[in-house]
């Protein structure tokens, strides 16, 4: 069975949320998956994760939720090939109504590419209206990790 970590970055709970439904979507198709906040995992734990999703939400201005900062800051450290062997895909949440539109999500996209993970479906940016964007995501991914 494969394993599938699943990371949420929040400030208000809906990447929580969402988190949660990838994961119960994900086991009744055959998955293992484990879901948790991103600032719940170790760096060691990180490092060796096969197939990663990330739901991240943009707080502030263009910034990394609170429970994703120490994570963010640990993935820049690492060398380019650091990330190799990892698969991953991302779902951002942001508002349209900031100048700076998911840009932790971009960031978190952008940074795994940069450290060699391997991208299985592009990055999905999600207005406050999030659900039907959200729900496509998670059919299209969790098909890609079957």
């Amino acid at each position: 069975m494969k394993k599938v970590t699943i990371l949420y970055g929040t400030e208000t709970g809906n990447s929580e949320l969402l988190s949660m439904d990838i994961c119960k979507v994900g086991n009744k198709s055959g998955l293992n998956c484990v879901n948790m906040g991103m600032d719940e995992i170790d760096n060691d734990e990180f490092s060796i994760i096969e197939n990663l999703l990330i739901v991240c939400s943009t707080w502030g201005d263009g910034e990394q939720p609170d429970n994703a900062i120490d994570l963010f800051e640990f993935v820049e450290s690492l060398d380019e090939c650091d990330l190799q062997y990892m698969n991953f895909s991302v779902l951002a949440l942001g508002d349209t109504a900031f100048d700076l539109f998911c840009e932790a999500g971009k960031e978190w996209d952008r940074i795994l590419e940069e450290k060699g993970a391997k991208r299985i479906h592009d990055r999905v940016d999600c207005d406050v209206d999030y659900e039907d964007d959200a729900e496509e995501w998670i059919e299209t991914v969790i098909s890609k990790l079957m």
